[in-house]
């Protein structure tokens, strides 16, 4: 069995490793289908790891995943061989404070594909077999391996429309249009958000972002005060969604918030500074938005029900072979959204 390993920053290989074993029970065992390159991934990829957090072992990268169930364990029911399945990386313990408060992505236990935060490092999904707790697995009838495999990206936008609460009728800005903000604008539509602004530096995400439904896009690299309209009166906007990890993104929305206004953070670049003086004194709310956990399964039936489109977010796939030309091209966001590896 093969699998994706980073040992450091620049340093991806395609390694042989021990075939799994038979899955035990309430375990299935999976033949990998099909892998999307996070931004995450990238940042292992490109950085070594991002904000505090750094490699210090060789890991096995990915974390959005679909493949075939190859064997079931004892006591596993609902699932059947060859079943296409997306494959959730949440794995909380059930039993800590936060589990048991109803907040499993914020697990103290939390065994998150393809995550350093650990030590050991929980080792990620992009091996072509995998042994997973049947509870992970998702039925996915109807879709392709492809679209399964964007559940979890959806996912983590489906919980920050969560924290942003009530969009019907809002206007919305998005800043940072890579596949995590392209996906909160499909997101923010299906929510009922009347007004959708996007921001980014590149035409091609920009052109990306007016596809999936944003009704004004803003190229802030060419016109860096084109965001301006939008602070008239104390501000435009009801809700921003910081995609980019950017600081610059980040006190653009701020200035464009009306007062009362929410900021959801999700772009994960390190620390940021934070223009705290504006939010206090229009009254802002800022929330995180970390992960998910019940949403995956939603974020596959409202694919299944065709809600949400993602397919022309998935531009690019790779075989396994090729999966260092795969991450390199994951990493050029003037011609790639969703990049993808296929194991089989």
């Amino acid at each position: 069995m093969r699998a994706v390993v980073i040992h450091a920053a620049q340093d991806l290989r395609i390694e042989e490793q021990s075939s799994v074993p038979a899955p035990a029970a309430g375990e299935v065992r999976i033949n990998m289908a099909v892998g999307g390159i996070c931004g995450s991934d990238l940042h292992y990829y490109n950085h070594g790891g991002f904000g505090a957090v750094r490699l210090r072992q060789p890991m096995v990268l990915g974390h959005e995943v679909s493949g075939h169930i190859a064997a079931i364990g004892d006591g596993v029911t609902g699932l059947i061989s060859d079943q296409l399945v997306a494959v959730s990386p949440s794995r909380p313990c059930t039993g800590c404070d936060y589990c048991l408060r109803g907040q499993p992505n914020h697990c103290e236990n939390m065994r998150f594909y393809g995550s350093a935060m650990p030590y050991p490092h929980i080792q990620g999904a992009f091996s072509q077999e995998l042994i997973v707790d049947a509870s992970q697995c998702v039925p996915a009838d109807g879709l392709s391996p492809e679209t399964a495999a964007m559940a979890e990206p959806l996912a983590v936008c489906l919980h920050a429309m969560r924290q942003a609460g009530d969009l019907v009728g809002k206007t919305v800005l998005v800043t940072g249009c890579g596949p995590i903000g392209a996906l909160s604008i499909l997101a923010a539509r299906r929510a009922g958000a009347a007004k959708i602004i996007a921001t980014d530096l590149s035409d091609y995400t920009l052109d990306m972002a007016r596809k999936c439904g944003a009704d004004v896009v803003l190229n802030l690299a060419s016109d860096s005060d084109a965001i301006a309209p939008f602070t008239a009166g104390k501000g435009q906007i009801d809700v921003q969604f910081e995609c980019s990890g950017a600081p610059a993104a980040l006190s653009s929305g701020i200035a464009a918030l009306r007062p009362m206004g929410t900021l959801v953070q999700l772009g994960m670049g390190g620390d940021m500074t934070v223009p705290m003086q504006a939010i206090t004194a229009k009254e802002l709310t800022l929330r995180g938005s970390f992960r998910f956990h019940s949403e995956f399964a939603t974020a596959v039936a409202m694919m299944q029900k065709g809600l949400i489109d993602v397919t022309p977010l998935i531009t690019h796939k790779f075989g396994l072979d090729d999966a260092i030309d795969a991450f390199e091209m994951a990493k050029d966001r003037g011609q790639a959204m969703k990049v993808q590896i296929a194991f089989t």
